[in-house]
């Protein structure tokens, strides 16, 4: 998946926990990925959750391009490393308003490759955040 954006990375964030509080669920989905040997990878949201989310991405960026699938598994990856990676927990910081997420973990999360499941390597995103982000990933 291309990179994306941080500043559309965090435009989703905000879109997708505002479709969230409003309760816009959306359907789960299925994603096929074909290979170059013709082989099919398939990943299902059936996660109300991700679902949701998925919705509201697919709103505001078609998830029928690459950018917009890409921007949709990348805030679902970061989402999902949150949960998962407890030396991230200095990176955020959960408020009234909702989560602040550092600018560094932004734009890692918009630049970093992501796995055959669609995660975020955990040692590659500590790595990448050890050391400057390179500065062509604007915000």
């Amino acid at each position: 998946m291309p990179p994306v954006a941080p500043r559309d990375l965090e435009a989703a964030w905000d879109r997708a926990r505002a479709a969230a509080a409003a309760e816009r669920w959306g359907a789960p989905r299925r994603l096929l990925f074909r290979r170059p040997d013709g082989s099919a990878q398939e990943m299902l949201l059936a996660d109300a959750d991700a679902a949701c989310w998925a919705e509201a991405v697919d709103a505001a960026h078609d998830l029928g391009t690459i950018g917009g699938l890409s921007l949709c598994l990348r805030l679902l990856a970061l989402v999902e490393v949150m949960t998962r990676a407890r030396w991230l927990r200095g990176l955020f910081a959960m408020t009234s308003d909702g989560i602040e997420i550092d600018p560094a973990l932004l734009r890692a999360a918009a630049a970093m490759p992501l796995d055959a499941a669609a995660r975020f390597d955990e040692t590659g995103l500590r790595r990448l955040l050890s050391r400057p982000i390179p500065s062509g990933v604007s915000a």
